[in-house]
Formats: C-alpha cells, structure tokens, sequence
C-alpha cells in the first residue's frame, strides 16, 4: 500500500482549502463497530442522493436492511456532489473514512487506497460480485483487484428539449460540431437559451472540454497524456479553442456563472422549466430535472455529443461513469452485507424502475422501458471508447485544475493555451 502519510500528502493543502477543521470530522470509521451492550453494529453511509426521489428510496432500502437485519443500524449521511467531495477530501487526509462511501472510482479511489485506507473487496464479495455487468466494475478496479462495487453506469451526453428543436427548424439531433453550433445559432434566432449550465460548480463545464478533448485526439489520448503528464498537444489547444466557439454565442442562460446545478434555479430545472433547449448531463439528468424543475416528459430526448470533423475521435466513444460504494479498511461485516444487499437484483429492479439509473444486473435489464434510458444503454453497449469522468480518472489535484481551468476559459479569463499549460504544470506537480 506505501506510506499512508506520504500517499495522503496530496490531500492535505486541498482539505486545508475547504475550511475544514478536524474537529469538525467525526463519527466515521473505527467506531461503527463498537456494538455497546444492545450488540447493534451502526454502519455509517454517505452518498451524494439528495434529489427526489432517489433519497427517498434510498432511505427506504436501508431500512428494509435493518428490518432483515435487526442488529444493524444503518446511519445515513447524504450531502450534494461538491460538498461530499469537500469533505472526502478533508477526511482522506484525516486518515479516518466512512464504513460506506459513494465513489467514482478512478484516481481518486486509487489515492485513497494507496494511503491504506480502503478495504480490499477481492475475498469478501466474490461469491456474488460475478452478476455484475463487468464494465460497470471497471473504474473500481486499482491494480486489477476490486475496491468497490457499482450500483450504477452510464455516459454524458445531451438532454433536449424536442419542442424547442422543431420550433427552431432542427429537423434531427446534431451528430456533428458544427452542426451543433448551427443548433444552437437555430435556438438563438427563435429566442430559446440553446444551453444551461451550473458555471458555479465548474465540473458540468468540464465536459465540454474532456469531450472535445476526446473528439479530436481520440479517446485514448486523455489518459495518455495523464500518464506523460503532459496536455500541451495541439489537439488539446484545438479542444479548448472549439469550447471557445461554443462561449463566443453566448450560448447560455443569463446568470449562468453564478448557477449551481440542482437547486430550484439552476441548470437541471432550468432545462427541466423549458427555459433552456439543453443541457450536457449524464443519464440521471431526467429524474433531477423533474426534482429541480418541472420536468419534461415526452419532450425530452438524449443524443450523444457529436463527432468534430477532421478529429481522431469518433461519435461512439463516449465519456461518463457510474456510481459505487466502497468500504473504509476493515469495515465490519454488516457493510459488506449491505454492498451485497445492494447489488442484488431485486434491489437494482427498485433503483432501475424508482431512480432512472441504468442496471449493473443483468437480470434487472427488464425493467428498463424508459426510452431516453434505453438509448443511452445502447450507445454504451455499442461504444468503441470510454473515458471516466476527468476529476475522478485523475489524480485530485489535476481532476481539480481541469474543472478549475476550463471554468476560467468559459467565463473568459483563460485562454485555450493557458487551459493546457496550466493542467501540465499541476500534472507534474503531482509527480
């Protein structure tokens, strides 16, 4: 594993950054398991579900566990995207995690087990971890053994809203980028915000950048150039001037550097609201449209980001990830139990049916009848590249600078020169 202290050396000066102290970190890891005199095991759960209704079937799932387990009480903390990522920061770099965490796998799991903080799962689920669909255990795979188990996957792509399109004469979905640009030209003309976006929260703005970066460099080229820490190429510099195409139309609602993605007036209700044609999002976006906004029902549809002409990438490579849980080291047995619990396929038929995600059981495939969902399936199950998301593929810091950098060129204070020279200097800072 190395030495904890130096592997968690990186996540010191961020989890300075986030304001928070460690007397504010408690109750996780090493005292879930006390047991007291009632012999109950507390296992403490955070994840990222706070929209509706996901956090509800979730809160739900954990007390059908602790009907069928009486000696288990399942303590749930649930805190929206950004703010959980602050805080897994700060604890990593305690060196004192949750029982249950939600992880995206990546650089950033693989910082955390490096430090010895993450339970190796390779001898306590493999008795039933082989129904899972194998791409969906791919990202929690750190040198071939698995550090966490999937209860989700899928891929970004764009969320429109059909009435919008056929008021502005798009006869069909771009497949093209500068058939995306004419779209969104198209959208403007007829007085329709084309795109939302969450500028507060900088990663919904990265994936216009790694998606570009993918269309023309190829999709192996992101992780190539992670390894020789190295994002000075021309194909980078053109994915960023192509962003910058995108930016010179103003393509997006008023206010939206100040917009966060979930809340009642941000970029999933803005969309959801009709007040925007579309949002880059991945395949939860029509259960947290409908929670943040109205929703759109049948005017929704989903179309991949489309190819850029002359560029190494193709259309079916396709950028995204999933959801999992991994355990602290030397979680108690009641966590495994509750992974297992949570894979199994009565339980992935729930999530697939309440909550939109795609199944990681094969078995629960029979539930999906969502069209967008199904659509979004079949590009996955067709893709010939695939890329994790940027701030969980990468090391911490890097994965930060790249939201960082590409939400400074969006609002205009970068160049596309200085988005790649400055992700190359913290790449190999991070040597």
């Amino acid at each position: 594993m190395g030495d904890p202290a130096l592997s968690r050396r990186g996540f010191l000066a961020a989890s300075a950054a986030t304001g928070l102290g460690m007397t504010a970190l408690s109750g996780c890891g090493g005292d879930s398991d006390g047991g007291g005199s009632s012999g109950t095991t507390t296992v403490e759960w955070w994840n990222i579900s706070t929209t509706q209704p996901t956090k509800d079937v979730w809160a739900a799932l954990a007390k059908q566990f602790e009907a069928e387990n009486p000696k288990v009480k399942i303590k749930i903390v649930q805190l929206e995207n950004d703010a959980y990522k602050s805080k897994m920061t700060a604890l990593t770099a305690s060196g004192k995690l949750p029982d249950i965490f939600h992880t995206w796998g990546g650089g950033v799991l693989k910082q955390q087990v490096d430090a010895g903080l993450v339970e190796d799962l390779t001898d306590r689920t493999k008795e039933w971890s082989g129904g899972l669909l194998p791409v969906a255990k791919e990202p929690y795979l750190i040198d071939e053994k698995p550090y966490g188990i999937p209860f989700d996957i899928g891929m970004v792509g764009f969320w429109y809203n059909k009435a919008h399109f056929k008021k502005a004469g798009i006869a069909a979905p771009p497949t093209t980028w500068s058939g995306f640009l004419d779209a969104v030209q198209a959208l403007k003309s007829e007085n329709i915000t084309p795109i939302a976006l969450a500028g507060k929260e900088k990663w919904p703005g990265m994936y216009y950048w790694a998606y570009l970066a993918m269309r023309t460099a190829g999709a192996d080229a992101l992780g190539k150039a992670n390894d020789a820490k190295d994002f000075t190429g021309d194909e980078f510099v053109q994915a960023g001037r192509h962003l910058e195409e995108l930016v010179d139309l103003q393509p997006f609602q008023k206010g939206f550097l100040g917009a966060a993605y979930s809340t009642p007036t941000g970029q999933a209700a803005t969309v959801g609201n009709g007040r925007a044609a579309m949002e880059l999002m991945g395949q939860w976006a029509p259960v947290v449209e409908a929670d943040a906004g109205k929703g759109l029902g049948d005017d929704l549809g989903f179309f991949p980001f489309p190819a850029v002409e002359g560029g190494k990438g193709a259309i079916t490579e396709v950028f995204g990830g999933g959801g999992g849980h991994a355990l602290r080291r030397d979680a108690p047995q009641a966590a495994v139990d509750f992974l297992k619990f949570f894979a199994s396929a009565a339980t992935d038929r729930r999530l697939v049916e309440k909550t939109g995600v795609l199944p990681v059981v094969p078995a629960a495939e029979d539930v999906l009848t969502d069209p967008n969902l199904q659509a979004v399936q079949k590009q996955l199950k067709s893709s010939t590249g695939f890329q994790l998301y940027l701030d969980q593929a990468y090391a911490p810091a890097v994965g930060q600078e790249v939201n960082d950098s590409v939400a400074a060129l969006i609002a205009g204070s970068k160049s596309p020169q200085q988005v790649a020279e400055s992700i190359t200097k913290t790449a190999k800072e991070e040597q």
